[in-house]
C-alpha cells in the first residue's frame, strides 16, 4: 500500500528534486563544456564560442593528439602506477588494519600511533625531497609506489571496520588451528571487500591525478606520468598546437580542424579525465557501505 503524501511532503521532496539536480548539474556542466569544446570548431572554440551545445562536429582532435610526443609513454607510466600502487597500497592497508586489532601484536599501541601520528604532522617538502633523494628514490619509478603502500586513513578504516565483524569467526578459526595468515587470507580478507574497494578507489583517483611528485622527483621524461604531461602541456599549449600541425603536415586541414592551444588543453584533459570517469561509477556502490561500517563500530 502506497502511503498518501501531504501537500507539505510533496513540496518538501520537489524542493529535494529541484536542488539536487542543479547541484547534479552543476558537477556535470564542467565535463560537458571540455567535450563538446573537443569535438567543435577549433576557431570557434579558441574564441570562447562554444558555451552550451558543439558547433561543426569532428573527432579530428582526439587523433591529432596522440602526435603530441611523449603522450602514449606517459600514459602507460600512470597506468602502471596506478594498478601496481593501488594494489599495494589496498594490501598494506588490509593487513595493517587486521593486525593492528589483534591485542597480542607487540607494541601495537605504540606502533598504531606511531602511524596515526603522521596524518596530523610532517618535515615538509624539503626534508621530504632530501629522504626521497637519499633512498635513490629520485628518477625511480618505486618513488611513486613505496610511499603510498602505508596510508594512515586507510589503515584506520580498515581496522573499524574488522572490528565491527563478530569476533566469534576468529576465535572459532584459532580454535580449530588456524593461525594469523590464515585467518586473515580466508575469513577477513573476503569480508572486508567493501572496505577495500572504497579504499581502492580513493587510492587509484590519488595515484591517477598526482603530479607533484613527479615535478620534484623525475627529469627522466621515460617516467613523466600523464598528469605531468597535461600540467606541461597547459603551459605549452601555443607551441604543442604547433608541432601537432607540423606532425600532421598541415595540408588539406582547414581552419576549423587546425590545433589552437585552447583545443590542446580541453583534449588532453579530457583524456586524462576520462578514464576515471569510467571507473567511479562503477565503484561508488561500495562507498556508503565501506565508509559507514569502516567509520562506526557496531
Amino acid at each position: 500500500m502506497h502511503k498518501r503524501l501531504s501537500a507539505g511532503d510533496r513540496a518538501f521532496h520537489t524542493v529535494n528534486y529541484f536542488v539536487f539536480a542543479v547541484i547534479a548539474l552543476l558537477c556535470i556542466f564542467p565535463f560537458y563544456y571540455l567535450f563538446i569544446n573537443t569535438i567543435s570548431n577549433n576557431d570557434l572554440s579558441s574564441r570562447g564560442l562554444i558555451t552550451f551545445f558543439p558547433r561543426e562536429i569532428h573527432f579530428s582532435n582526439y587523433a591529432q593528439v596522440l602526435h603530441i610526443p611523449g603522450f602514449g609513454h606517459a600514459g602507460l607510466v600512470s597506468l602502471g602506477r596506478t594498478v601496481i600502487g593501488t594494489a599495494l597500497t589496498v594490501g598494506g592497508a588490509a593487513f595493517l588494519g587486521f593486525l593492528f586489532t589483534k591485542q597480542e601484536m607487540w607494541g601495537r599501541k605504540f606502533w598504531y600511533r606511531f602511524i596515526i601520528v603522521t596524518m596530523y604532522f610532517n618535515a615538509g617538502i624539503i626534508p621530504w625531497y632530501v629522504t626521497m633523494l637519499n633512498l635513490n628514490l629520485t628518477n625511480n619509478f618505486l618513488a611513486y609506489i613505496l610511499p603510498a603502500i602505508v596510508s594512515p586513513f586507510f589503515v584506520i578504516l580498515v581496522k573499524t571496520f574488522v572490528e565491527s565483524l563478530p569476533a566469534a569467526l576468529q576465535e572459532s578459526a584459532q580454535i580449530d588451528g588456524a593461525g594469523y595468515w590464515t585467518i586473515f587470507t580466508r575469513i577477513v580478507f573476503p569480508l572486508i571487500t567493501p572496505i577495500l574497494a572504497t579504499i581502492a578507489i580513493f587510492s587509484a583517483v590519488g595515484q591517477w591525478n598526482s603530479f607533484t611528485d613527479t615535478l620534484f622527483l623525475m627529469t627522466d621524461q621515460n617516467l613523466y606520468t600523464l598528469q605531468f604531461v597535461l600540467y606541461k602541456y597547459m603551459n605549452e599549449a601555443s607551441s604543442l598546437a604547433a608541432i601537432v600541425r607540423n606532425s600532421s603536415g598541415g595540408q588539406g586541414l582547414d581552419l576549423a580542424n587546425l590545433q589552437t592551444p585552447t583545443s590542446i588543453r580541453t583534449t588532453v584533459s579530457m583524456i586524462v579525465v576520462f578514464p576515471i570517469l569510467l571507473v567511479y561509477p562503477y565503484f561508488q556502490r561500495f562507498f556508503v557501505k565501506g565508509i559507514l561500517i569502516g567509520a562506526v563500530k557496531g
